[in-house]
């Protein structure tokens, strides 16, 4: 336990310094985020923080000697989700490259570490739903899914960062409750990473402003990072988290997603528009500021994830933690229908 306190503290400090020490070095390169347009920031910010975060994690990790070939594996998709993430940064990629980044990515999971989703439970209350050929391509769904949700709820100083941390703090408690060492060791390395990161990110008493961004390359990893060990947690012997609390987990993001998808094709838009109908900019246009839009939606995916964990310890079946989930799905895209509609007028 010490030496996991120990490393945990490393990836902190790792992740803090070097969002500050790159910020210099990001300037003159043009790795910065310009503002304007749809932008909520009003100064050029430099995008490091996936950078930080994935050294932070990575190094930490080393030294604490548990790179065996799972591990390995994962480092090697984070180091390529944050390499095509900070090219798309500095020259904006277009969707087709980021997509097949993703997708490489996701077979480094799949069939290199064999982390796959072969079962996702009794959804439907008449038995357990395995997926048999349909495991590896159904993982790769999964992995495009998270990352891109993630990648769409960044759009605000510290909204993207924190609601990663709350989603990894209770795949951390999963992992420690299951007693499941491996992937408590990736939780815990990871949100203390995302931890130092949202020291120069979130808008504090000292800083007004986010001083560095995660950018793509910290939305895509940390997208990454969740559905690894989302599937896990939940897959293989000795797992006893169903898949159905992940997905609580991971609820907000993926409700958004799926919300703001669906708003734009039922526009006859294309659904990866670029536009300003996620939660958080419907709530900025309702007058809240920043920051208490960054805490409403953090305290709503703990609340989420708090949901599914709770569920779990006290059994309840997934048929209902399903049935649940997709009433929840279906007010949250029926409340906020209104304002996506009215937003798109403006």
């Amino acid at each position: 336990m010490n030496r996991l306190i120990f490393h945990a503290l490393l990836a902190f400090v790792i992740a803090a310094f070097l969002s500050h020490f790159l910020r210099r070095p990001a300037l003159r390169v043009g790795l910065v985020d310009i503002p304007g347009g749809r932008k909520q920031h009003a100064r050029e910010t430099p995008v490091v923080g996936g950078i930080a975060m994935f050294c932070g994690f990575t190094f930490s990790m080393l030294g604490f000697g548990q790179l065996d070939s799972a591990n390995l594996s994962l480092v090697c998709a984070l180091a390529l989700m944050v390499m095509v993430g900070a090219l798309d940064d500095l020259h904006d990629l277009s969707a087709r490259h980021k997509f097949a980044a993703q997708i490489v990515g996701a077979l480094f999971m799949t069939s290199w570490a064999g982390n796959y989703v072969g079962q996702i439970g009794n959804l439907l209350g008449f038995g357990p739903l395995g997926l048999q050929n349909w495991a590896i391509p159904f993982s790769v769904v999964c992995v495009l899914g998270v990352i891109n949700a993630v990648n769409m709820l960044d759009g605000l100083d510290g909204l993207a960062g924190s609601v990663c941390w709350t989603a990894l703090a209770w795949l951390a408690v999963a992992a420690g409750v299951s007693g499941l060492d491996a992937p408590l060791l990736v939780a815990v390395l990871m949100l203390s990473a995302v931890g130092g990161f949202l020291l120069l990110n979130l808008r504090l008493p000292w800083q007004a402003h986010a001083k560095v961004f995660m950018g793509d390359a910290g939305s895509m990893m940390l997208g990454f990072a969740l559905v690894w060990l989302a599937v896990d947690l939940t897959q293989g012997s000795g797992r006893t988290l169903p898949p159905m609390v992940a997905v609580w987990i991971i609820a907000l993001p993926l409700a958004d997603m799926a919300r703001v998808m669906l708003t734009r094709i039922l526009r006859n838009q294309s659904p990866f528009l670029a536009d300003r109908i996620h939660l958080h900019h419907l709530l900025i246009g309702r007058g809240y500021g920043s920051n208490r839009v960054v805490l409403i939606m953090t305290a709503m995916s703990a609340a989420a994830g708090g949901i599914g964990i709770c569920a779990w310890r006290l059994g309840v079946p997934d048929y209902v933690l399903f049935y649940a989930f997709i009433t929840f799905l279906a007010v949250y895209c029926i409340v906020l229908r209104g304002d996506g509609a009215a937003d798109g007028r403006t």
